[in-house]
């Protein structure tokens, strides 16, 4: 077991997230919620990571800490790449095969944690030198039990996906119960969830992409085995990113089929977003500046409520065929629309610059200078902060890929969404209650492509149309839900007490 502490003493959690925005942003938030109910708390990441995640607000110094571990190097990565926004999808399996490598680094460093505290009778107020009570971990960590074991600390799973996404992967027993051989058996409802729902890949792009994480990538190990692995051998608990009132009836089936506590942590929706400044996951920000100026001055100049933001995430694989057919799509509609495009990073780099450029050379020919002509839109090729034009006063829509993040970040200001969701859990956040509730989904292709006519279609649904008022109003409704700070403080709260009751 942890070592024992006095009812004054401050548990001291080891948060290690998978190395991705999507995963690392949601760790922090949650390192960030824990620390401020005065549990010490270590966020575990590379230096490079950790840098673009920004300093610790100094209100939370004394209980939340940084520590880098080195990446290792690995044969067919891009020279500095660290997460996945640094490395195109093919080479991601390279990612984890690295990070893999961090097993002997994070086996000394809960040495050292460990042996600073040991024999330690009153630990400092933040509780860093004692024993880690607790980590906190990812899907991708299945070398960890060893090291938990060694030292008896308790580990449990955090999971940043919608808890259907969770529920349709299945523990490792009902899927040798009931193998999924084929494309189509990923298309349909899982036997173990036992009342009607939604909960399957409708597309069979989507269903392509779920079948592939059930085989080995060039890690030498598939993406459902690493959690099968962590959650039978490590862990104790499984935390989500979600609460009963987003997916009702899924937390009982968890904690039944998984045969431990599945918890939630709540939305942990972000804070509203600062008046002025830059937003913490940046990646050396004081380049930008002036970009995001500009930026936040165009968006001044439009009516309100009258722009749609046009952002698919970091990581989305676009093609030159997605996007040129969303650039004419977004002209078509003739609405005012504000695009954060982001190319990829090529197999042999990570310059920053470099993959502003290639934005640029993804777009159709003269759309840039047409859409200018017309006042009615703006591309951004670099880094632009999401919340604060998510909460401008101008901005009435977002077409988003349905990432189970940007879904909250939407309804923290009632946004309709134009949805159009590229892979991993984007096709089921879009079945979700409030997918489903507040938005127009893209119609696409069976291989998930689209075309521009049915881009303008979706967007002026929603920026236009009647349907739009409908929306706005059913996206208020629920963010009166979902956006009950009592209620999502409450889940944080008991996450405590689960932490404390378990170790």
């Amino acid at each position: 077991m942890a070592a024992s502490a006095s009812s004054s003493s401050p548990l001291h959690i080891v948060m290690f997230p998978w190395l991705a925005f999507g995963h690392m942003i949601p760790f922090l938030e949650l390192a960030k919620r824990l620390a401020r109910r005065g549990l010490a708390v270590t966020f575990v990441s590379t230096p490079r990571n950790a840098a673009r995640l920004g300093a610790i607000p100094p209100a939370l110094s004394a209980h939340l800490r940084v520590v880098p571990l080195d990446l290792p190097a690995v044969d067919g990565l891009p020279e500095g790449a660290e997460s996945t926004a640094d490395a195109p999808p093919e080479k991601v399996g390279l990612l984890k095969k690295a990070f893999d490598g961090l097993a002997a680094p994070f086996a000394g460093f809960v040495t050292e944690a460990c042996a600073a505290g040991h024999g330690e009778s009153t630990p400092t107020a933040a509780g860093f030198s004692r024993k880690p009570d607790w980590i906190i971990l990812d899907f991708a960590q299945n070398w960890v039990w060893p090291i938990a074991e060694e030292h008896k600390i308790p580990c449990a799973m955090f999971s940043i996906f919608p808890a259907a996404m969770v529920a349709f992967v299945g523990p490792r027993q009902e899927n040798l119960a009931h193998p999924r051989t084929k494309t189509e058996h990923f298309m349909v409802q899982p036997p173990w969830i036992p009342f009607p729902s939604n909960v399957a890949y409708r597309r069979r792009h989507g269903a392509e992409w779920i079948a592939a994480v059930f085989r080995p990538n060039a890690s030498g190990v598939s993406d459902a085995d690493r959690f099968w692995e962590m959650e039978h051998a490590c862990c104790r608990l499984i935390i989500h990113r979600s609460c009963p009132e987003a997916e009702p009836r899924l937390f009982p089936l968890l904690t039944e089929l998984f045969a431990k506590p599945s918890v939630p942590a709540g939305l942990l929706m972000p804070p509203p977003p600062p008046a002025a400044g830059v937003d913490d996951d940046d990646d050396d920000v004081s380049m930008d500046d002036q970009h995001i100026a500009m930026a936040m001055r165009w968006l001044d100049e439009q009516p309100e409520r009258s722009v749609i933001y046009v952002a698919l995430g970091s990581e989305a694989p676009l093609t030159v065929g997605h996007v040129r057919e969303l650039a004419l799509g977004l002209e078509l509609a003739g609405v005012r629309f504000l695009w954060a495009l982001r190319a990829p990073p090529s197999a042999s780099s990570v310059n920053r610059d470099k993959c502003a450029a290639d934005a640029d050379l993804l777009l159709p020919d003269g759309f840039r200078s047409r859409v200018a002509a017309a006042r009615g839109g703006l591309v951004c090729a670099r880094w632009v902060p999401q919340l604060r034009i998510l909460a401008h006063r101008a901005t009435g829509g977002f077409l988003t890929h349905c990432g189970w993040s940007s879904i909250f970040e939407s309804l923290r200001f009632a946004l309709p969404l134009v949805m159009l969701p590229l892979f991993a859990d984007q096709g089921l956040g879009v079945q979700a209650l409030p997918a489903r509730e507040i938005g127009v989904e893209v119609a696409c292709n069976d291989d998930g492509s689209f075309r521009r006519d049915a881009i303008a279609a979706a967007v002026r649904q929603v920026m236009v149309e009647e349907k739009g008022k409908a929306l706005s109003r059913k996206a208020e409704e629920l963010r009166d839900v979902l956006g009950d700070e009592g209620r999502q403080e409450m889940y944080l709260d008991e996450l405590v007490g689960y932490l404390q009751r378990y170790k």
